[in-house]
């Protein structure tokens, strides 16, 4: 006797766009990173891309390129990604990383078709703590107002610029 198991209707009540997964990233030889996933959990972090003793100059992109790709896997597809733009870096170091993990990350995007935008260091801090020129201890003391627990300043970073992008979607509320 065949039966038939009535299956769960999937689709997104009208009107209610259903969650997608979006990552932010504060690029840097420690990279901070959040991302919230289709259920709607934010989960944040840091990695580190700093070259081991016998890694050749690219190495830290290659590793960058694979952490992408591998949280692409686990936790999306990744639907939409937003990064923190610095204009003024410390030193030429760190804008040569910059630069790289940068043209990394849009590489990757365009290959897989996923939008990404840039926003400025001072919007992110100004709808963090008010102030476009918060220090660090700020942004890791607003993150922790939100309920977060920040490793450090590039996580906190992190967190700033998804909460930003959730709550202005993207810049467009």
């Amino acid at each position: 006797m065949n039966e038939t198991i009535p299956m769960p209707d999937l689709r997104p009540e009208p009107g209610r766009v259903p969650a997608s997964c979006i990552l932010a990233l504060d690029l840097g030889t420690t990279t901070g990173w959040a991302l919230r996933g289709y259920d709607g959990l934010i989960t944040s972090g840091t990695v580190s891309f700093r070259p081991g003793r016998y890694d050749g100059g690219g190495m830290r992109y290659l590793r960058f390129t694979n952490w992408l790709t591998e949280l692409d896997r686990l936790s999306g597809p990744i639907s939409a990604i937003w990064f923190e733009e610095v204009r003024r870096h410390a030193g030429t170091d760190a804008a040569h990383v910059y630069g790289g993990l940068m043209a990394t990350l849009t590489a990757w995007a365009e290959l897989r078709g996923v939008p990404y935008e840039g926003v400025p260091v001072g919007t992110i801090k100004r709808h963090a703590t008010g102030k476009g020129n918060a220090d660090k201890a700020a942004m890791i003391a607003a993150a922790r107002t939100r309920g977060f627990s920040p490793a450090d300043d590039n996580e906190a970073d992190a967190i700033a610029l998804l909460l930003w992008a959730i709550e202005t979607n993207g810049g467009l509320a």
